[in-house]
């Protein structure tokens, strides 16, 4: 049963609904839908009574387009190494419970549910417009970064090819780029992402939240497996791109025992860098990261919890600048000294050199007027 009301909190008899739903969709990560915080009236299912046994469902993917009028995206954040970037999606389908992207669905009228994972936004004109950009007088070039906040290797990635262009647009200006991803379609474009990381022009952060095959699907269902990551490092690295290995998020009391293995493991296979974010919960990803512990990790559901309000001053999250990423207190203290020692001990640097900047121009175009000199 459908029902709509006015969205006030989510009570616990919304939760039990969100949970019932999660039982029937099958290979997603957030077990209900709840409307958009922008949204006057919200959405849950609800058990109809009857004694009928539910078939699990599988909620099919769909995608619409978009025409952006701009493409990059600047910010001034100091917690990020870089002031712009770029995404060729809305939405994500890899389905990630923990996804700090998922309140970005509530501008377009969507749940940071399931319709972050199911309902997606493609921008096959991104190429152009991002073109038109690099052209405009003035222009000041610098880095750009890519996957910040939705995968631009997930899936859909596959038969539209948005990104592959992209990257072919910033190969052509000379422009500096940086990817993040977890979605093995990236090899795909080892051609590019290798010829420009040879150039000094690229690198890739790929990111590991654990080694255990089982956990990663129960919480990043449709992402490649941890082995399948690392084998992305590894090609990434032979084509020549500097590759760091992101663990992210680490989730104390569930994940972060795992630290040093995910960075040995990476730097075997070939990552020269490392960095790690401890979880962030902003806004409505913290109660379905609630639901879902609860659901997946009874036994161990309090502990995780407790540990986040410790490093969050009694919330589950604190969203202030220099503070979301690493949280404070004894346990985040260790963590980041845990971290420090095992990249000094594997020769893992924290930090890169800056990527190039001086080789950017804008390739002629065909009846453009050739200069003489």
């Amino acid at each position: 049963m459908d029902r709509k009301h006015r969205n006030e909190g989510r009570a616990p008899a919304a939760r039990a609904a969100q949970a019932f739903a999660g039982r029937v969709a099958r290979g997603r990560g957030a077990a209900g839908n709840d409307s958009g915080r922008f949204e006057p009236l919200s959405r849950s299912l609800e058990a109809d009574g009857w004694e009928i046994a539910e078939e699990a469902r599988v909620l099919r993917t769909e995608v619409r387009e978009e025409r952006p009028r701009s493409l990059i995206t600047y910010n001034r954040s100091p917690d990020l190494p870089f002031d712009r970037s770029i995404n060729p999606y809305r939405g994500c389908e890899h389905g990630c419970i923990y996804c700090f992207a998922r309140p970005t669905h509530a501008y377009l009228g969507l749940s940071a549910g399931l319709d972050f994972e199911t309902r997606l936004v493609a921008r096959p004109e991104a190429p152009q417009v991002l073109e038109r950009e690099l052209r405009r007088k003035g222009y000041a070039c610098a880095p750009v970064a890519i996957g910040t906040n939705t995968d631009p290797y997930q899936p859909i990635e596959a038969e539209r090819g948005i990104m592959r262009r992209i990257l072919e647009v910033l190969q052509a200006f000379n422009h500096p780029v940086g990817v993040v991803t977890k979605g093995s379609l990236v090899e795909r474009d080892a051609d590019i992402l290798g010829a420009m990381g040879q150039a000094g022009l690229a690198r890739v952060g790929i990111s590991i939240t654990t080694l255990d095959a089982g956990l990663s699907r129960r919480m990043e269902p449709r992402a490649p497996a941890p082995k399948r990551r690392l084998a992305m490092i590894r090609r990434l690295a032979e084509a020549g791109c500097e590759v760091r290995v992101m663990v992210a998020p680490l989730i104390p009391g569930l994940t972060d025992h795992e630290l040093e293995e995910i960075l040995a493991a990476a730097r075997e296979a070939g990552a020269g860098a490392a960095s790690y974010i401890m979880l962030r919960l902003p806004l409505e990803v913290a109660p379905l990261w609630e639901d879902w512990v609860q659901e997946h990790v009874p036994d161990r559901a309090e502990k995780i919890l407790r540990r986040l309000r410790e490093m969050h001053g009694g919330a589950l999250y604190d969203s202030r600048f220099r503070h979301r990423m690493r949280g404070q207190g004894p346990h985040a203290e260790l963590t980041q000294a845990r971290f420090r020692a095992a990249c000094r001990r594997l020769g893992l640097a924290e930090r890169l050199p800056p990527l190039r900047s001086d080789l950017f121009a804008a390739p002629a175009r065909a009846g453009d007027q050739l200069s003489l000199f």
